[in-house]
């Protein structure tokens, strides 16, 4: 939890229980459906939780926003920001059923009546969202062709509505893969945190 409060030093009670609560619900769900690697169990709020919300460093989600999170595994990066942001709505999608079980039971036990885990693939889904948020699902052009259609033309945030990724390593070679006429910005997170786990990972956000 100290490596929380050190970034986001103004949480409210509710939430830093919510954060608080986060590790040994993971470490008692990972036991029985494995959603995280076990080896990460242990850095959960470093590995995931904090690395989710490197996301609210670089926007921070105005009241009511959508926001979709696309492939969300065990919930991130959409339940440490649903935490965060506690005045907008989130979505958070996978196609394997037994991870969104596991999201859902989280969700559940947080009491965060503004997220919900949908078993479904992206082209099922139907809504329109301010931004869709994904975490190491696939390269960035099939991520913006997933997302496109769901991004919304309404535009409430200082940044305008797209994707944002959460992506490892050299992303010279995977950025040539967007077409010329796309605009996308590459930000590290070693800007916000200073921790050596971050130094290789950073935030591409691809406006929709």
């Amino acid at each position: 939890m100290e490596i929380i409060e050190k970034y986001f030093p103004e949480l409210t009670s509710i939430q830093k229980e919510r954060f608080a609560a986060l590790p040994q619900l993971y470490a008692e769900w990972n036991q029985m459906i494995n959603v995280i690697s076990r080896k990460d169990v242990e850095n959960i709020m470093l590995h995931h939780v904090l690395h989710s919300l490197s996301i609210a460093k670089y926007i921070s989600f105005k009241e009511g926003s959508k926001i979709f999170d696309l492939g969300t595994g065990g919930g991130f990066p959409g339940i440490p920001l649903a935490i965060l942001f506690p005045e907008s709505d989130f979505t958070l999608v996978d196609g394997t059923g037994k991870k969104i079980k596991v999201v859902n039971a989280i969700i559940e036990s947080l009491n965060l009546t503004n997220a919900k885990g949908l078993h479904a693939r992206a082209e099922e889904i139907k809504g329109k969202y301010d931004f869709v948020v994904s975490r190491a699902v696939a390269k960035v052009d099939q991520l913006i062709h997933w997302s496109r259609r769901l991004i919304s033309n309404n535009q409430q945030n200082r940044l305008p509505n797209g994707l944002i990724a959460l992506k490892g390593g050299n992303l010279v070679e995977e950025l040539k893969l967007l077409p010329k006429w796309e605009y996308y910005e590459v930000t590290p997170i070693s800007n916000y945190f200073s921790e050596p786990f971050f130094e290789e990972k950073n935030i591409v956000y691809i406006q929709g």
